[in-house]
This record gives C-alpha cells, structure tokens and sequence, in this order.
C-alpha cells in the first residue's frame, strides 16, 4: 500500500497542471476562478468539476512527496476556486449544475461530503497560507446547513449522499437537527439485497457511491450496522469483473448502463473496509481498485485524500487474497422479489415517480461465469439477457426484439441448469373498452372532451394478447448452445440480435448491410475476431426484411448482426471459442 500511496501521489500530481490551464482566469466572466469543464467550457461548483480539482490541488499542496507541495502557483489557484464556490453558492445554501439539476440539495451533499474532507486535511496541516482558503470552504459548508438540513433527493443513492452530507455538517457545526434529518433518511430502510445488490444496479457508478457514503454515515454516527449492506455489495462485487478489470455494466439502471468502468471508484471504501474488519477479500478490491486509477476522482471519493487523512490505509491491514477468477454464481437466485412487487399496488404511488424511476427491476437475478479469459453475465430485466467475453473478444449483448410491444423484450425469469440457464420473457397487450356512462366527467359531455380528462384507469381491457419468449443457454464442447423460441402462432416480425465491441472484425457467412453498424446475418458460420482471439456463431436467418423493429434501436458505435424471423419460431445458435492454448476444441 506504500507503493499505492506512491501511485495515487504521482497521479494526482498529474493533473495539478490541466486543472490549472482549465482555470478561468479572466476577471470580468461571471466563472472567474472555476475550473472549466472540458466537454463545455463551462465552471460548474460540482463535485466531478471544480470541487474535484480543489481536492487535487489541496492534496499536492499540503503532501510532502507531491512536487506541488507548497506551490505558489498552485495555492493562487485554490484560493480563486475557493472563492469561486462561495461566489456562486446560492442564498439557499445549494449549487446548481447547469447541465441537469437546479438548487440541487443531493448535489450540494455532494459537494459538502468532499470539501468536509478537504477542509480537515487542510486544517490538520499547519501553513498560515491556507488560512483564505479554509475559510471560504468552511463559509461554504456552513451556509449548505439549510439546503441539506431541508432538502430532498431524486434517486435511492441520493439519501444516503445526503446522510453522510448531514453527518459531517454535524460535526461542523453540533446541530443535533441534522442528525434528526439523516434518521429520517435512515427510517426508509436499506435498498440493499442480501447478496449485495442496490437498486440502481450500478456497479460503474452507484454502487461505489452508496458504499462509501454509508462508511461515512456509519462512521460519523455511531452506526456499524450501515456498514452490512456495504460488506454485501463489496463481497458482491468481487463476482462483477471481467479478466481485464473492467466492471460488469450490462444490466444497469443507471448511466454507466453499457460503458466501460473500472474498480477505480471503490479503492478508498474497500482500503476502509479492509482495515475494519482484517478483511483479505477486501484488501484484494482495494489493491484492483488503485491499480486501475488513472485520475484522482470526484471530491468525496478522492483516493489520495482517503490516504492522506488516514495515514493507517497506506499499509496492507492484511494480505490481499486472489480475486476468484473462476466460478459460477447466480446473484439474487434466493431473493424473493416477487413478493416485493406483488405490494407495490399497495404503496399507493399508482406505479408513478417523478423525476426518477422506480426500478421494478431491482433484485432480478444475474448470473456470472468466469473461467480464466472468459467471462459469461446472463441477465434479467434488461435490453440484452446475454454478454460473453473471451479475450478480447467481445460479445456485448443478445437481444431479442418484436413488434408486439414494440421494443426489446426483457427476460423476467431465470432458472439455473445443471448445464446451462433457461430463461424466459412474458409481455401482455389488451385493448380497452369505453368507460361506464355513470364514471364518465362531466367534460365528456361538454363541446369539446380533451382525451387527457377521461378516466383511462376504468376502462375494460378486451382481447388481451400474451407473448412469451424463452431462452436456453447451454454449454457444450467448446462453446455454448443458445436456443431462442417462441410459439406465437400468428405472423409477428421478430429479430434477434447479437451485439460486438467495434475493435473487431468479421469473418464468413452470408451478411448484408442493414442500418448504420448493423448486418443482416442470413445463413452461414461467421467469425468475429479481435486480436486472436474469436467467438464464431452459426444459426443465421433471413425470414423479413425489416432493417430495425420500432422502439428497438442498436447502439451505433458497435458491430451489430442481425437475424430476422417470424412467429413462431425456434432456433439454435452454436457460440464457439477460439481455445486458450491455441488447440481447437476447449472451452476457457
């Protein structure tokens, strides 16, 4: 971990000099002292904008292995982004990221987490030179009390980003009031399944983000019993990595849905666990973690901060152990979440939220195979039930889409198999009936009866249709055996799709252009290479000519082919490997 705390100090010295050349410096603009962001010139007082780079220049100023230790240059520019925060502070206490939420208290718990770190590395280092600077920040945090004492969030992680914000404002400032807020958070219960899973499903992003601000809200407030869901997810999380240390983002809720993420943003709450609990599974995720940092991060979760104000985590607690690399795991197999959606009638809430989503899918099983340079994610509730990479070789996703909703159908059942997985996916589409005289509007029988006005939620569901698809995935030598039906009996346009990363190349078959990044695959063995490695497919058919179904769009920077058949339909598609040790035949 001395080497680590070395790594992390020479990345943060890294971006000392970008974040500098990103500062406006140009007094009359209204951003005078923020940092820009490089996507839109803009200076946002942000945890990922700004705020993260203050935690980068405050790091290398006051580390006596930064060669930015005690910078002038460096100081001059904390102090103008220091002032910059306070300047465009809002009255309410809360910050506004331009580019998605106005007065945003989860923003502004964002922000408060990290400069409350900031400002207790900064006051732990005694240099008169920071006296400007510490003061602007602790204006800041003082004057968030408000919004974060009074303000809501959008999504689940959001309360616990708000928990630790009202945690360490407590310590600040002694206000027991915030401790009544950040109970009430707690009173909401933990969205966390026994196996680790959140509800956003975001192993890129939110996992990590409700993992660390939970430690915190445990730590700040007496609360080791928050720490339970945070062991889960970590334990969790050794299952969701692929050989080349990329996260598992095939299923998620969230943005990080189908982006390439790495551990990077678990280090600091995995070096924390693995301290606390003596935890080698822990310390190997941390160990992951930090090799894969390229840049310091967001503010709250800076990994050289973490180190810096907890000298402890800059050696090994315990001996990492190996990361499983081979293994078969169903996550949530034992989660009853049938019962959880069979009361959320009962919730009251008529399946509505706003500005947010309500995330039926949490808890919907996943199951994931590792074998060496294989990496295998069979999915539910999501676009694509099957992602497999082998090597470089990349396999992003199988779908399978119809005209029946229209869209991709989503698997809502997962059975494991002593070979394989079976899974299927059940849609259903009535018509409605006219609504009772006696329950109509008195607008219905006025001149003009606005469609919107008329009780929907009453009316008689007629000729209700029921489409089901199922799904085999078996292994056989070699590779896989992936069987796709459906027994609709009536004419329905359907296309399975098999998804690739754009780095490769294929190979055979019979292929026509379809749309932009998407062919035809009508018959034949096609081969999809990368490097040398290969996954080769057979099972191709051609039974429509529809390009794309409605609702069904397929990412454009990907390799996409595409099989067009009609209901009812069974087909079997044969995924072979190329073999590790260069011998055709075995499956790693």
């Amino acid at each position: 971990m001395i080497a680590m705390f070395e790594k992390l100090t020479a990345i943060n010295d890294e971006w000392v000099k970008p974040g500098i050349d990103n500062q406006i410096t140009d007094g009359a603009s209204r951003f005078y002292g923020g940092v820009a962001d490089p996507d839109n010139g803009i200076a946002w007082p942000t945890h990922t904008g700004t705020l993260a780079v203050m935690a980068i220049w405050g790091c290398a100023l006051v580390n006596e292995e930064s060669s930015y230790y005690h910078d002038e240059r460096v100081l001059e520019a904390l102090e103008l982004a220091a002032a910059f925060i306070v300047r465009v502070q809002h009255a309410d206490g809360t910050i506004s990221p331009g580019w998605t939420n106005m007065h945003s208290p989860p923003d502004t718990g964002f922000a408060v987490v990290g400069l409350a770190q900031l400002l207790e590395l900064l006051e732990k280092h005694e240099w008169a030179a920071l006296d400007g600077v510490r003061a602007n920040i602790k204006l800041f945090l003082e004057r968030s009390v408000p919004a974060i004492l009074t303000g809501g969030c959008h999504t689940p992680n959001h309360r616990w980003v708000l928990t630790a914000a009202l945690a360490f404002l407590h310590r600040l400032t002694g206000d027991n009031q915030l401790i009544a807020r950040a109970d009430a958070w707690l009173a909401e219960g933990m969205d966390c399944t026994e196996d680790g899973e959140w509800t956003e499903r975001s192993n890129g992003i939110y996992n990590g983000v409700s993992d660390v601000m939970l430690y915190h809200t445990a730590e700040l407030l007496g609360r080791p019993e928050l720490l339970e869901p945070v062991r889960s997810n970590l334990r969790m999380m050794a299952y969701l990595i692929h050989p080349d240390g990329e996260v598992v983002t095939d299923y998620s809720g969230r943005q990080d849905f189908g982006h390439k993420h790495d551990m990077s943003g678990y280090h600091f709450v995995a070096a924390l666990m693995a301290h606390l609990d003596q935890e080698p599974l822990f310390a190997a995720l941390a160990e992951l973690a930090g090799d894969a940092s390229r840049h310091p991060g967001a503010i709250p979760n800076n990994g050289l901060m973490g180190l810096l104000l907890r000298p402890e985590l800059r050696e090994h607690a315990v001996e990492p152990a190996d990361l499983p690399d081979h293994y078969k795991v169903v996550i949530n197999g034992r989660f009853n979440r049938q019962q959880y959606l069979s009361r959320m009638e009962s919730a009251g809430h008529g399946g509505r939220i706003y500005h947010s989503r309500l995330h039926p899918e949490f808890g919907a099983p996943v199951a994931r195979e590792r074998r060496g340079m294989t990496s295998m994610t069979v999915m539910t509730e999501t676009s694509s039930f099957l992602a497999l990479r082998h090597g470089e070789a990349k396999l992003l996703g199988v779908q399978v889409s119809s005209s029946f909703e229209p869209g991709f159908i989503k698997m809502n059942e997962l059975e494991p198999l002593e070979d394989g997985y079976r899974l299927a996916g059940s849609e259903s589409k009535g018509y409605y009936g006219p609504v009772a005289a006696e329950r109509l509007p008195e607008s219905a029988g006025a001149p003009v009866s606005p469609w919107y006005l008329l009780p929907h939620q009453l009316r008689e569901v007629t000729h209700l249709q029921h489409h089901h698809v199922q799904v085999e995935l078996a292994e056989e030598a070699g590779g896989w055996r992936l069987r796709v039906q459906c027994d609709m009996p009536d004419v329905m346009l359907t296309q399975i799709s098999f998804i690739f990363g754009r780095e490769g190349t294929f190979a055979g078959g019979e292929r026509a252009d379809a749309e932009a990044g998407t062919q035809f695959w009508k018959d034949g063995t096609v081969r999809y290479s990368s490097g040398s490695d290969w996954i080769e497919l057979d099972g191709g058919a051609h039974e429509h000519g529809a390009k794309s179904i409605r609702g069904a769009g397929f990412p454009a920077d990907c390799k996409t082919l595409v099989v067009n058949v009609l209901t009812p339909y069974d087909r079997t598609f044969h995924l072979r490997l190329s073999p590790a040790d260069g011998k055709e035949g075995s499956l790693q």
